[in-house]
């Protein structure tokens, strides 16, 4: 570089003596023409510097704005599914709460719902603090009267439904499949299938009006391999596999997707007796190839790519969300 710096130095005279014969016909004048014609070249150089650098200031504010422009174009993305509505079940804690917070946070209006309707206000009071456009009311989903009116009073509010999540799930009794009671066992099936399936069936007259509509259930990693404590739980998660399968063939030629979340051990309140001790944490943590528990944030991605349109060709697809535990059935 100081050697090209040289070269350039030593022409500069020579540059300036051509540039001069040039102007005056190419024949060397006296001393005062030369004046001149240098005042005219300097005259010159001093234009074309002013015209390189309004160029690289125009080009300089052109970089700026398309930076902003780029900018906002970036967070009206981040608002994918802005102009739609969802209803989220069991949504009030743990995974739930986390996919009607980031559902609403890409730009959905969300209805929450639980069974008590205490846990239903302090959860709206949570996520209005974050002007996020959400409505909650209690449901047992097991209820039908529940859910009918979850889905009313979604239409009353909104005018429309596009998104159905099916979180609730319940687990009485710990113990192998073939140890568990009758009772216990028709209670799980209960609220963790069938009432997913109704939910879904129920919702489907709303969701056929709207373009581009997705159902979304959440199963477990337990549905792919079984826990040896959660028998029956694990059969009634692999029960919403199937079911994601058989509705997405129906409804696929209506536009309809539906997929299936299938998370691993998730550090929440339903799995504390996975962690909650030192064996029982270094036991789970054996299992997981990342050497850690999922969040329920990670979750809530995971849904709310599922249902936006970057996912539009996707339909009866599990996702498992395990951080490399096993999965196959």
């Amino acid at each position: 570089m100081l050697h090209l710096g040289k070269q350039l130095a030593n022409r500069a005279p020579k540059l300036n003596l051509t540039a001069a014969s040039v102007l005056s016909g190419g024949k060397v004048q006296n001393s005062s023409q030369n004046a001149t014609s240098i005042r005219n070249l300097n005259q010159h150089n001093s234009n074309n510097n002013n015209i390189n650098k309004l160029v690289s200031h125009n080009l300089c504010h052109k970089r700026l704005y398309s930076g902003s422009a780029s900018q906002s174009t970036n967070v009206n993305r981040m608002k994918r599914l802005a102009g739609k509505v969802a209803v989220v079940t069991a949504s009030t804690d743990g995974i739930g709460f986390a996919i009607a917070k980031r559902l609403a946070e890409d730009g959905a209006a969300v209805v929450i719902s639980s069974r008590k309707q205490k846990n239903v206000d302090n959860a709206l009071a949570e996520l209005r603090k974050l002007n996020l456009n959400v409505h909650g009311l209690k449901c047992h989903v097991s209820e039908a009267q529940d859910r009918k009116q979850l889905f009313e009073e979604t239409i009353s509010k909104y005018g429309k439904l596009n998104i159905l999540v099916s979180n609730a799930a319940t687990n009485p009794a710990v113990g192998g499949v073939l140890e568990c009671d009758e009772k216990v066992w028709d209670k799980i099936f209960d609220v963790n299938v069938k009432s997913s399936y109704l939910l879904a069936k129920e919702a489907l007259p709303y969701l056929r009006r709207e373009k581009g509509s997705s159902i979304v259930f959440v199963s477990s990693i337990a549905g792919y391999d079984a826990f040896e404590l959660l028998g029956a739980y694990s059969v009634s998660k692999t029960a919403l596999i199937g079911l994601t399968k058989a509705a997405a063939k129906d409804l696929a030629p209506e536009g309809i997707r539906v997929n299936c979340l299938a998370p691993g051990i998730i550090r929440t309140k339903f799995s504390k007796a996975l962690y909650e001790n030192e064996a029982a944490n270094e036991a789970a943590l054996s299992k997981i190839p990342m050497g850690r528990l999922g969040t329920s944030e990670e979750m809530a991605g995971v849904v709310s790519f599922l249902v936006s349109e970057d996912a539009g060709y996707i339909t009866g697809e599990s996702i498992v969300a395990s951080g490399g535990m096993s999965a196959r059935l």
